[in-house]
C-alpha cells in the first residue's frame, strides 16, 4: 500500500515553533517528531511505500526520515520548488502512483485506521474519500438574522451551538480523478472537491469519531504535548 505525506507547508500558524523546523518535525512529548508518529502508524497498518512531498526546510525532513528503513518502510521524496497545494504534487507525479493512494497532511495526530480508509475507498469507486470528523462550535454571542430592506431583524438565537463535518486532512484518492489536471500547476483539495461536486462523480465521506488533532496552532501543539503520556499508548503501535 502506498501513502503520500504532504509536508511542504511553511507552518505559519505554528510560529515560533516552525521558525527553525518544518511543522512535521516539531517534537511531541520530547520523544519524537510528529511525522515519526505517522510513519510508525503507517508501517503498522501495512503500508510499505511512503512518499513525502517537501518544500520549506525539506532537507531537514530528509535527514530525519532517511530512506525509511528504520521503520521498515521505503521512503522517497517529492521536492517542490513552488507550492503546489494539496493535490498538485499528486497530479505532477500521478504516473508514479497506483490506482488508489492514501494522502495525508504531515501534522495530523489520529488513531484513524488508515488501511480501512484506503480499502473502503478502493471498493467504493469514488474519486476521493475524505476522512471526516464532527466539530461542535459554540457562538458566545446572540446571533441576529437580518433581512427585509437590510436593517430588519427577522430572527434571533442566543449563543447557538452549530455542528459541522470537517475534513481531517486525510484522504484516499483515485489517480484517475486527477487525469484532466495540468501537471505542474497548483491544485488544492478544495478545488478538486468543488470540481467533483459540479461534474461528478461525487466525493465520499469516511466519518470518524476517535482521536484527531490537527497540530495547526500553538494551543493545539501544547495540548498534544500535555496529553502525550496518555496519547502515546493510543497512537503508537504496541511494540514501540
Amino acid at each position: 500500500m502506498r501513502a503520500v505525506i504532504l509536508a511542504g507547508g511553511r507552518g505559519v500558524r505554528l510560529r515560533p515553533y516552525t521558525t527553525a523546523f518544518p511543522k512535521p518535525l516539531v517534537p511531541i512529548g520530547d520523544e519524537m517528531a510528529i511525522i515519526e508518529v505517522v510513519l510508525r502508524q503507517l508501517a503498522a497498518a501495512g503500508f510499505t511505500h511512503v512518499t513525502i512531498s517537501i518544500g520549506h526546510l525539506g532537507q531537514l525532513i530528509c535527514a530525519y526520515c532517511g530512506d525509511g528503513s528504520q521503520w521498515g518502510l521505503q521512503i522517497d521524496y517529492w521536492p517542490e520548488d513552488e507550492p503546489l497545494g494539496t493535490m498538485g504534487p499528486l497530479v505532477l507525479h500521478r504516473d508514479e502512483l497506483p490506482d488508489h493512494v492514501l494522502v495525508m497532511n504531515g501534522d495530523v495526530l489520529t488513531d484513524l485506521d488508515y488501511a480501512a480508509l484506503l480499502a473502503g475507498h478502493a471498493a467504493s469507486g469514488a474519486p476521493i474519500t475524505v476522512a471526516t470528523y464532527d466539530r461542535t462550535v459554540k457562538i458566545d454571542f446572540g446571533v441576529l438574522s437580518i433581512g427585509g430592506a437590510g436593517d430588519e431583524i427577522v430572527a434571533f438565537t442566543e449563543k447557538p451551538v452549530e455542528s459541522f463535518s470537517v475534513s481531517m486532512g486525510v484522504y484516499a484518492v483515485s489517480t484517475a480523478a486527477l487525469a484532466n489536471y495540468e501537471a505542474g500547476a497548483a491544485l488544492g483539495f478544495d478545488e478538486l472537491v468543488i470540481d467533483l461536486l459540479r461534474t461528478g462523480p461525487s466525493p465520499r465521506a469516511h466519518p470518524f469519531d476517535g482521536y484527531w488533532l490537527d497540530i495547526g496552532r500553538p494551543d493545539d501543539y501544547d495540548s498534544a504535548n500535555e496529553e502525550w503520556d496518555e496519547l502515546r499508548h493510543r497512537l503508537l503501535p504496541p511494540t514501540t
